[in-house]
C-alpha cells in the first residue's frame, strides 16, 4: 500500500511592504545589521510575493524584501516588482504565472471598494479602477486557495461615512460568492502581549463545502481560528439559539453590485462590531474582550533598554521643547482658513509628553520619521534628554529583526515602512493555527492507493 505524501504548505503574499507576513508565517534565520537573527515562523513556506509602490521610482520595500529574503537574487520567480493589477490580469490567462498556493496573505489599502456595474450587465465584478481589494477578488476566482487571512485599518468596518459598513460588507459578499466563510476579529496588538497598541482587523476566510455547519458562538470564543489564536474570555450572555449576539442576514443574492447600492444607508452606525462570522450570507457579530495573562505583556522600556546607541539627530534641541510640547498638548483656539477667511474653533486633547516607556507604545505612523516637531511621533526620557525613537527600536516594536530595514534607505524612509507593516508576532501566531488545520485537512484526504 502507498501513501500519498502530505503536500508542503504553501503561501503568496500581496502587498508584501518589507515581509512582515511572510516573517510571521516562515520565520526568519540570518545576519541582521551584524547580528545573528532568529524569528520563529509558523509552518509556512512562501513561493511568492508581489510588493510594488506606485507613488515612487525607487522601491525601497522591495529591495529590502529580496535583500532579506533572497539575497543574492537565486529565485527572481519567487518576487514581483509590479503592478499587481498587471500581474492578475496576465494571469488570468496564464495562471500558472501565480504559483500554486492554500494561503492567500496580504494587507490591502482600505478604499472605496464599490462596484460600478452589476453582474447581469458585465462579464463579472467590475470594481472601482485602481481599487486594490478587486485583485484580491479576482485571484482567489483563479486560483482558489483553501485558506485566505487579510489585514486592515479598523476603520474598514464602518467605511464609507455615507453608508456605514458598506466596504466591509462589498468584501463578504464577494467571498461568500467564492465560496468561503469568513472571521475577522479587531485585534490590538498590546492586548496580546505585544509592545505597541496597534488597531487592525484580520480577517480569515477558508473555503468549505456546503453541508458543514457550526455554531456561531463557539467559532466567535473558542473554535475558531482567530479564537484559538488570539483567545478571548467566555461570554456568558451566549445562548446555544445565539439570541444574544446581534444577527443580521445579507440578502443579496451574492451580487456586490446590489451591496454597494443598499448596504448600510441611513445608519450612523455600522453594524459590524469587534469581531463576527458569515456563513453562507449569514453573519453574526459581536464585541469580544481579548484574554491576556498580564505577565506576557512588553512594554516601550523593554525596547529601548536594548538599544546600543543613539545618533545625535535623534536628541530634541532645546529651542525645540516647546514646540513639541505645543504639538502635544491639548488646544481650543480660535482659526482662520487661509483661503476662505472663515474663523472656527479648533479644538484637540493633549497626549502624553514625553511618551510614557512603562506602556506599550503608541501606533507607529508613516509619519514617524524626520527631527521636525510633531504631535504623532514618539518622544521619550533619555537619561536627562528628549529624543526620538531611531529606526531600530521601530522595527522592534513591530517585531522585526533590529536592523531590517537598514538597506540603503535613509532613516525617514525606513520609519515610513514601519508605519506601513504589521506586527509580526499577531501574524505568527495566527499563522500556526492556520497550518495546523490546513495540516490536519491535508491529512485527512491522503487516499491509500
Amino acid at each position: 500500500m502507498t501513501q500519498t505524501a502530505v503536500p508542503n504548505l504553501r503561501a503568496i503574499e500581496l502587498f508584501a511592504g518589507v515581509g512582515g507576513f511572510r516573517l510571521g508565517l516562515e520565520g526568519f534565520s540570518g545576519e541582521v545589521g551584524g547580528k545573528q537573527a532568529e524569528l520563529p515562523g509558523s509552518g509556512w513556506s512562501v513561493v511568492w510575493g508581489n510588493q510594488w509602490e506606485p507613488s515612487t521610482k525607487a522601491q525601497h520595500a522591495y529591495e529590502c524584501y529580496v535583500s532579506r529574503f533572497d539575497p543574492n537574487n537565486a529565485h527572481p520567480a519567487q518576487h514581483s516588482n509590479e503592478d499587481i493589477s498587471a500581474v492578475v490580469e496576465r494571469a488570468k490567462s496564464n495562471p500558472t504565472l501565480i504559483p500554486d498556493h492554500e494561503l492567500l496573505v496580504g494587507g490591502f489599502p482600505c478604499q472605496d471598494y464599490s462596484v460600478a456595474k452589476p453582474l447581469s450587465q458585465a462579464a463579472g465584478i467590475e470594481g472601482k479602477k485602481g481599487v486594490l481589494w478587486w485583485q484580491i477578488n479576482d485571484l482567489l476566482e483563479l486560483k482558489r486557495p483553501p485558506f485566505v487571512l487579510l489585514e486592515n485599518v479598523d476603520r474598514l468596518l464602518k467605511s464609507p461615512s455615507t453608508q456605514r459598513g458598506r466596504d466591509f460588507a462589498i468584501i463578504l459578499s464577494c467571498l461568500d460568492r467564492l465560496g468561503y466563510f469568513v472571521e475577522w476579529r479587531v485585534v490590538n496588538a498590546a492586548d496580546y502581549g505585544f509592545p505597541q497598541r496597534r488597531r487592525r482587523v484580520f480577517l480569515f476566510a477558508q473555503r468549505m463545502s456546503a453541508d458543514e455547519q457550526w455554531l456561531p458562538s463557539e467559532r466567535l470564543v473558542c473554535d475558531g481560528v482567530l479564537a484559538r489564536a488570539l483567545p478571548v474570555r467566555e461570554q456568558e450572555s451566549f445562548e446555544a439559539d445565539h439570541s444574544s449576539l446581534r444577527t443580521w442576514f445579507i440578502e443579496l443574492e451574492r451580487d456586490p453590485y446590489e451591496v454597494t447600492q443598499k448596504f448600510g444607508r441611513g445608519l450612523k452606525m455600522s453594524p459590524f462590531m469587534n469581531a463576527g462570522v458569515m456563513q453562507g450570507g449569514e453573519v453574526w457579530t459581536t464585541n469580544l474582550t481579548p484574554d491576556c495573562p498580564p505577565w506576557e505583556k512588553q512594554v516601550l522600556a523593554d525596547i529601548v533598554r536594548d538599544t546600543d546607541s543613539v545618533p545625535a539627530s535623534f536628541y530634541v534641541r532645546g529651542d525645540q521643547v516647546e514646540r513639541w510640547a505645543y504639538l502635544k498638548g491639548p488646544k481650543s483656539e480660535l482659526r482662520t482658513d487661509k483661503k476662505t477667511g472663515f474663523e472656527y474653533r479648533y479644538s484637540e486633547g493633549g497626549m502624553s509628553f514625553p511618551d510614557p516607556i512603562d506602556r506599550p507604545a503608541r501606533t507607529i505612523l508613516t509619519g514617524e520619521g524626520g527631527s521636525s516637531p510633531s504631535r504623532f511621533k514618539h518622544v521619550i526620557h533619555d537619561g536627562n534628554r528628549l529624543r526620538r525613537l531611531v529606526p531600530e527600536e521601530l522595527e522592534a516594536i513591530n517585531g522585526f529583526p533590529r536592523g531590517w530595514t537598514d538597506t540603503g534607505m535613509r532613516d525617514i524612509r525606513r520609519a515610513f515602512c514601519m508605519g506601513n507593516a504589521l506586527v509580526v508576532g499577531v501574524v505568527q501566531r495566527i499563522g500556526c493555527v492556520i497550518h495546523d488545520d490546513a495540516l490536519a485537512h491535508a491529512q485527512s484526504v491522503i487516499r491509500v492507493a
